[in-house]
C-alpha cells in the first residue's frame, strides 16, 4: 500500500508529517497488524462482538434514563 501525501508550496514540514501521519492512522494498517500478530478463534471473536453490544446498550439505556 502507498500513502501518497501531497505538500502544497511553503507547508511547513511538520504540518505535512501530520497530515501522513494522519492518512496513514485512517487505513487502519498498524491495528490490522496487531490483530494478526495472535490468532483469535472465530467463536472468541464473535464472544467479543456481543460483549461490546451488551455494554453499548447497557450505556445507552442509561442515558435515555
Amino acid at each position: 500500500m502507498i500513502l501518497i501525501t501531497t505538500v502544497r508550496e511553503g507547508e511547513s514540514i511538520d504540518k505535512a508529517l501530520k497530515k501522513c501521519k494522519k492518512k496513514f492512522d485512517k487505513t487502519r494498517v498498524l491495528k490490522e497488524f496487531r490483530e494478526r500478530q495472535q490468532y483469535i478463534k472465530r467463536s472468541e471473536c464473535r464472544r467479543n462482538e456481543i460483549l461490546r453490544a451488551k455494554y453499548r446498550e447497557r450505556i445507552k439505556s442509561k442515558k435515555e434514563e
